[in-house]
């Protein structure tokens, strides 16, 4: 995995797109060809050539495509659609490139990637700059000095991995003081699950040696005493962080926002993005945007229901089939674990190395009551609202079973709940997912990112079956695969590289028996992604009469090795018949070690 680009490969990607307009942009070099006899009114756009990947057996092989306004209308040999060829038809000869259906987030959090961008990056290579504590203190001081930061103004950073840092451990309230004293700082943790702050921002967040650990969540202590050492685990980080963040001061500014974080996603060949962990707030936010236009490509939003009352109103979560003007509440999301990077992930089995101080038996904990879970899982599936379960740890996947497995006549139900991440799912699980149909979720980049990471912390029997998806396979479960960016860049054709592979950073390939092949590969994030959306019917595949979502690429994925796929350039993006990225940008100004970790789309 070198991190460049065959055929239009480019650093700072998202520089570009920040100055193409949304819609309307650029297309790919086309001509007019002369009206001839055909079914209906001509098409607005037409692809043809021999790379084109339907992901539809009934329309494998297909050497053209036509569209009509958002829709997809043909889909066969040249003869079959060059009929629809009009006066005005735009008509792509694709030569050696190759047409897609466009991707679907299939887990996300565009809310948290609204919130990064303009935050430091403290993220380690490929996507950030930090080798060492000593380089992120640096760039605080920098970023403090640069902006002219008042005294008492929070200072945010994002990514940083204490599994990639030289020094192997958590920045701690002693490095950020060191950047500054006069300013509250605080880091998110790459998994974010975790933070660490300096010792004002502690004081901001009220935390001291008097304050106990809040319910699914810890403060870690100094050694040998009760005074925090900086990092916050779990609902310790996300409690003050929500605290102490405030949204946008306006919703021109939250509409500006959503469009650059839109233009992102749309920049990596994706058409679907995913709220996935959505507060009500945000929600009522991206109702309003879209009450005043059309979003440019489809948003669904899961809302968080962790603390759900049992005898919670469900209409009030606004689950709807449909998208009005690109916007959708998808379902509920339950968060039951941590993660396996932040060593929060809840297992049945000990770390094989543990967190600093902590006991030999250490196996994490749930984040959420467990009967509330239970219970409130039960109501929304009897009511038909789907759900989104996160579950790393074994431990966590058997309690998402459990709960859904606990619906009466849940194999007769079409529920299609989702088990987010499930990286440490055991076989006897899968078979039990089967059962019940739940659809796996797997965060396939994970073997690349924090494979060898995961040896240390898991041993080989279970770090080799991180994210099972040949075993998934063998047993025609329907899956997923996911970047849930804003942790690593929703960066699709790496995704897909790493699922093939396996590969970690050392080179190891981390279980070669769950390798899967491209087509494999692609279906995680196209039909299959449609289908745990219930979405198959319209998106997913290259079929007459499903929306006209669309990605070219540079290079036919079939034609290149496995470990080059992430190499492969995005040169146009298609939302509903409409171009939402065209690779042709020039201006590239580089991102600083103060840019977003999103400004790398991952420093290739």
């Amino acid at each position: 995995m070198r991190f460049s680009r065959l055929p239009g490969g480019r650093v700072g990607l998202f520089s570009k797109v920040l100055s193409i307009a949304l819609v309307g942009s650029i297309l790919l070099q086309g001509c007019a060809a002369p009206s001839g006899p055909g079914r209906g009114a001509p098409a607005d756009l037409v692809f043809l050539g021999e790379h084109i990947l339907t992901v539809d057996p009934e329309t494998a092989g297909a050497r053209a495509v036509a569209v009509r306004g958002e829709t997809i209308v043909a889909v066969g040999s040249r003869e079959e659609v060059e009929p629809l060829i009009g006066a005005t038809t735009r008509v792509v000869e694709l030569g050696d490139r190759a047409l897609l259906p466009a991707f679907i987030d299939a887990h996300g959090h565009l809310g948290l990637v609204m919130q990064t961008l303009g935050l430091l990056n403290a993220s380690s290579p490929p996507v950030g700059p930090m080798e060492d504590i000593e380089q992120i203190v640096a760039a605080l001081r920098d970023r403090i000095a640069q902006e002219e930061i008042p005294a008492g103004e929070l200072v945010l950073g994002y990514g940083y991995d204490d599994s990639l840092l030289a020094e192997g451990r958590h920045p701690d309230r002693d490095d950020l003081d060191r950047a500054s004293l006069d300013h509250p700082i605080a880091l998110l943790h790459v998994s974010g699950h975790l933070a660490t702050a300096n010792s004002r921002a502690l004081a901001l967040f009220g935390y001291d040696a008097d304050t106990p650990d809040p319910p699914g969540g810890v403060i870690r202590r100094r050694p040998g005493s009760r005074e925090p050492n900086g990092v916050l685990e779990e609902t310790a980080a996300v409690a003050a962080l929500t605290r102490a963040i405030s949204g946008p001061s306006s919703p021109e500014e939250f509409a500006r926002s959503l469009d650059r974080a839109l233009a992102y996603h749309a920049s990596f060949g994706l058409t679907t993005i995913q709220d996935g962990a959505s507060t009500p707030q945000m929600v009522a936010a991206l109702r309003a945007v879209a009450s005043r236009r059309p979003l440019p490509l489809d948003v669904a939003a899961y809302v968080q229901v962790n603390e759900m009352e049992d005898d919670a109103d469900l209409d009030a979560i606004g689950y709807g089939r449909g998208y009005e003007n690109g916007f959708r509440v998808a379902g509920a999301k339950f968060v039951l674990d941590g993660s396996p990077q932040g060593r929060t992930a809840w297992l049945t089995r000990p770390y094989d190395e543990a967190p600093p101080g902590l006991p030999a038996d250490y196996r994490a904990y749930p984040i959420v009551d467990p009967d509330r879970y239970k219970r409130n899982a039960a109501r929304l599936i009897r009511a038909g609202i789907p759900i989104l379960v996160h579950a790393n740890g074994d431990a966590a996947i058997d309690l998402m079973i459990e709960g859904v497995g606990a619906v009466e006549g849940i194999e007769d139900i079409d529920h299609r709940s989702v088990t987010i991440h499930a990286q440490l799912t055991r076989e006897d699980q899968l078979d039990e997912m089967k059962r019940l149909g739940i659809i796996p979720s797997y965060f396939s980049a994970h073997p690349f990112f924090w494979g060898d990471w995961h040896r240390r912390s898991f041993g080989d029997d279970r770090a080799l079956r991180i994210s099972p998806l040949r075993s998934t396979l063998d047993r025609g479960i329907p899956y997923t695969i996911h970047n849930d960016a804003p942790v690593v860049p929703p960066d699709i054709m790496r995704l897909i590289e790493i699922t093939m592979t396996r590969k970690t950073r050392s080179g190891f390939v981390l279980g070669a028996d769950q390798r899967v092949d491209f087509e494999e590969a692609l279906r995680g994030v196209t039909l299959g992604a449609a289908y745990a959306y219930f979405e198959e019917d319209r998106k997913g595949s290259i079929t007459p009469g499903k929306q006209a979502d669309l990605v070219v690429l540079a290079v036919d994925p079939r034609n290149v090795a496995p470990e080059d796929i992430s190499e492969i350039a995005i040169l146009e993006t298609l939302a509903r018949g409409r171009s939402v990225f065209s690779a042709t940008a020039t201006d590239d100004p580089p991102c600083g070690v103060a840019a977003s970790p999103v400004c790398a789309r991952s420093e290739r």
